[in-house]
């Protein structure tokens, strides 16, 4: 996806970007709300992520003129200001989420990936994953590659879920133990590589071609491109 961030705190907008850059989209970032609505309103995003305390032109104001526009790219608000109140006038000026800092990456990127969903038209409840040859049902459980059944212990299976949830792209180390260990630390060890090493050993071993792939300084993906 291609995502705008606009966002002054040079901290949250450093840890925003850097973390959507890994997940593997393309990151756009303005520092106040002039800079912010020109790209807005001349480029095409997939999403725009928009504090609420802009220097220039407030974040409310950027929805406003978008809306106005009939621009409906999906925007979740990024805001210190967390009350009822202020999610309410979020909302009302015409944002599709709000989240109030400080957020863990791991719920931007899950809230992210409901809004452009959404916007997609796609099924938020889907039920059934495919890689090439590796199919999951979510319902029963089951993994099979080339019709094969494939046991995994349930730790190994949500491991895979959410390499298959994002193929093609670059999951990293944080994201992983983020979203599958809960963890929003590094524990330094080697937690992940051991899960990977098993995964490797059940999906891809002795089969002509390896669908999980390490890619260095970077993290995993899954594809079934060669």
């Amino acid at each position: 996806m291609r995502i705008l961030v606009i966002e002054d705190d040079s901290s949250v907008a450093e840890f925003t970007c850097r973390g959507l850059r890994e997940a593997g989209h393309t990151v756009d970032h303005a520092d106040n709300g002039k800079d912010g609505l020109f790209l807005a309103t001349t480029e095409e995003y997939d999403a725009l992520i928009i504090d609420r305390m802009l220097p220039g032109v407030d974040g409310l104001s950027i929805l406003r003129t978008l809306r106005a526009s009939e621009n409906d790219t999906p925007v979740l608000i990024l805001s210190a200001l967390g009350q009822v109140d202020d999610r309410v006038k979020g909302l009302q000026a015409g944002a599709d989420d709000y989240l109030t800092k400080p957020f863990a990456f791991s719920e931007l990127e899950a809230r992210l990936d409901a809004l452009t969903r959404r916007s997609r038209g796609g099924a938020a409840n889907e039920t059934r994953l495919q890689v090439g040859p590796l199919e999951m049902d979510l319902l029963s459980r089951e993994v099979r590659r080339d019709g094969e059944l494939v046991e995994l212990q349930p730790r190994d299976f949500q491991l895979l879920e959410y390499l298959m949830r994002h193929a093609g792209q670059v999951v990293t180390r944080t994201m992983l133990l983020e979203n599958v260990w809960d963890y929003h630390f590094d524990p330094q060890t080697n937690v992940i590589d051991v899960h990977i090493s098993r995964l490797r050993s059940r999906i891809d071993k002795g089969r002509d071609r390896a669908l999980i792939q390490t890619v260095r300084g970077a993290g995993y993906k899954i594809t079934d491109q060669v």
